[in-house]
């Protein structure tokens, strides 16, 4: 890399050097509105102090101490939110250039999603998620998922065993689960997964399905996987192994009716859901891929990515069998879902699966904030399937709300999102472990990394 491509990379914040491991200056939001995203509620006229990479206090303006030296943010007329968690996302693999891991986390971060769970792991992420954790790389926290249980990777019982036992070992958070995994692999796995104290989750595969995934207590269930497969009528000519693209095929012989008791055993059995709507979206939705090639978000990535992705959608709409009319079926069949799930008391949590066809870090999530809308949430339950909900997942009480002693993972808004959640796009900044990226700051790193 020549020296002049090192000092642009560096001006752009691309390549900065290795951020001090300390916590960042105390800062004071002032005179701010807070969600705390416990309730549904705001609380006005609220002074917040962040220390250490922690909310010390909150109370109303004038009566909170404020530290000597601290930064003083001015909040009058905007709104404080917890940051968002992505519980679908992807990192980058362990053989990316740093340009393109800081680029990829940075997305992240700059679009107001403060926690990542990466769902294909490599042993490099392990290593970025101590550096994020100790003040070291500018990062949203990192979720680690271990490599991928698949057909090609859990061949047999003796071998899925082996996997969680070393994924466990070397620290991963989880484990992934793809399609292919058979019966037998599967349930060697979930076993030894729950002896050794490792969640499990992503897709289901055909042989498992999504009855025997509930029973065996998935810590989430992605894109929605395994549910249309498993509303299939009685008599219908084809069966679940026609499935399509994500149930496509099966749009036609799905039986409503079916998916009352399914509701009723993912919640009762504590299963979260996420459902990466904004990738069906993309894939099925008439005017594809134009839509996705006009988005301002497709200059951040490569082009010959963007091109790939729109040969993709290309691909999956001039199939015969994906017709206009099947695909509008299946979107509202999805739409139906994710609303009939919520309104059974399943739990939703924020997944677009970035970057993926059309998805572009942070910012797929928040279009995903708004499909849940869409789908009949309210903006606070879908505001909450990016915070409040994901601290209840992770069972973690110091995630996802703003609270004393709450992580100090922060978006400043312009605008309320209990009004609309489409006014998470209008980000004032944002704080990640404490440190505050201010609205002049995020528009600098952005402009650093667009085509």
């Amino acid at each position: 890399m020549s020296l002049r491509i090192v000092r642009i990379l560096v001006t752009a914040g691309l390549l900065a050097p290795p951020l001090a491991a300390q916590a960042p200056a105390p800062v004071a939001f002032e005179n701010v509105t807070v969600i705390p995203m416990d309730t549904e509620r705001r609380m006005t006229g609220q002074t917040v102090i962040v220390e250490n990479g922690r909310i010390t206090a909150i109370g109303a303006a004038g009566q909170v101490r404020l530290p000597a030296g601290i930064t003083r943010v001015d909040g009058r007329g905007k709104f404080l939110v917890p940051g968002l968690t992505e519980t679908h996302g992807h990192l980058p693999a362990g053989n990316a250039s740093p340009e393109a891991v800081d680029r990829t986390l940075q997305l992240y971060l700059l679009n107001g999603v403060t926690t990542v769970r990466g769902m294909l792991g490599h042993p490099a992420q392990l290593t970025w998620r101590s550096e994020a954790a100790a003040w070291q790389r500018l990062s949203p926290r990192l979720i680690v998922a271990g490599p991928s249980f698949n057909g090609n990777t859990a061949t047999s019982p003796e071998v899925a065993v082996r996997m969680v036992r070393e994924q466990q070992a070397a620290g991963y958070d989880l484990l992934k689960i793809h399609p292919g995994v058979t019966r037998a692999a599967f349930d060697a796995m979930a076993a030894t997964a729950k002896e050794v104290g490792i969640p499990f989750a992503g897709h289901v595969p055909l042989d498992v399905g999504v009855h025997r995934a509930i029973e065996v207590g998935y810590a989430s269930i992605d894109h929605l996987d395994g549910y249309i497969e498993a509303l299939i009528r009685d008599g219908s000519p084809v069966t679940s192994a026609q499935t399509g693209w994500f149930g496509l095929g099966l749009v036609d012989y799905v039986d409503r009716a079916r998916l009352a008791p399914l509701a009723r055993a993912t919640r009762d059995a504590g299963v979260w859901v996420n459902a990466t709507e904004t990738l069906m979206q993309t894939m099925a939705a008439d005017g594809q891929p134009a839509a996705m090639l006009a988005d301002p978000a497709m200059r951040y990535l490569p082009e010959a990515t963007i091109n790939g992705w729109a040969n993709s959608v290309r691909n999956l709409q001039n199939d015969p069998a994906n017709s206009s009319a099947r695909r509008a079926d299946y979107l509202e069949l999805r739409t139906w879902l994710i609303r009939s799930l919520h309104q059974a008391g399943v739990g939703f949590i924020l997944g677009s699966d970035a970057p993926q066809i059309g998805n572009v870090p942070g910012f797929s999530a928040l279009a995903e904030l708004e499909l849940m809308e869409r789908a009949g949430l309210s903006p606070f339950e879908a505001l909450a399937t990016g915070t409040r909900n994901v601290g209840r997942y992770l069972k973690e009480a110091d995630v996802g709300t703003v609270a004393v002693g709450s992580r100090a993972d922060l978006i400043l808004l312009d605008a309320d999102p209990l009004t609309t959640v489409a006014n998470v796009r209008r980000q004032a900044g944002v704080m990640v472990h404490g440190r505050w990226l201010p609205k002049a700051e995020v528009d600098r790193r952005l402009a650093g990394m667009h085509r």
